[in-house]
């Protein structure tokens, strides 16, 4: 009789432990083509559009002398992460859940209307281009096509078209060059918050 007790007792502790494990689990944000952060906010589902990283970045850089410009405390709590985010892409080994996670974090310390604000603009690879041009940053096109001012964006060269792809993927980029472009605006929105605390 005392086994039979015994055993009750286990399958009630186990039965406990399960119930407490199946609640405690939160589900990780949804991850779209590989490497494709899905916000709730944000999205990419049209002609050319960014990336959610590149959005953010590109978007927060757009959102200077507007009313919805990112405030100095802001740019206090949103300076380590982009700097993660950058430290993720250099090292090419981030896992997808901690940049999704980044990702985020920087959507949380924005306001609903400074995302929706940065959905409102619809950014696409043509506007990541003509910031670059704006800001001196040229990116030949075609496979293997080397970079002026951009500082190094021709790295590519000599590269099979797998390790270009994957190099865009490591820097967020989409098609074309903008892998490159992509690194040179996380740089910018970096030095950017830097200036704004």
């Amino acid at each position: 009789m005392k086994n039979w007790y015994k055993g009750l007792g286990l399958i009630l502790m186990v039965l406990a432990l399960a119930g407490c494990a199946s609640g405690a689990a939160t589900p990780a944000p949804a991850v779209t083509g590989g490497d494709t952060y899905a916000s709730a906010t944000l999205n990419v589902d049209y002609a050319n559009a960014l990336t959610v990283r590149n959005q953010l970045a590109l978007g927060i850089l757009n959102l200077e002398g507007t009313a919805n410009e990112v405030t100095p405390a802001q740019a206090k709590s949103l300076l380590p992460l982009w700097q993660a985010l950058r430290g993720t892409a250099r090292s090419g080994a981030a896992a997808t859940a901690e940049v999704d996670a980044l990702l985020s974090q920087i959507e949380e310390t924005l306001t609903l209307a400074q995302l929706e604000a940065i959905s409102a603009l619809r950014l696409t690879q043509d506007d990541l281009r003509a910031w670059a041009e704006s800001q001196g940053i040229t990116v030949g096109t075609g496979a293997g096509a080397g970079a002026g001012a951009g500082g190094g964006m021709g790295a590519g060269r000599g590269l099979s078209a797998d390790e270009r792809a994957t190099r865009q993927a490591e820097n967020g980029g989409g098609s074309g060059n903008s892998g490159g472009l992509s690194t040179a605006l996380l740089d910018a929105v970096i030095t950017f918050l830097e200036a704004r605390q």
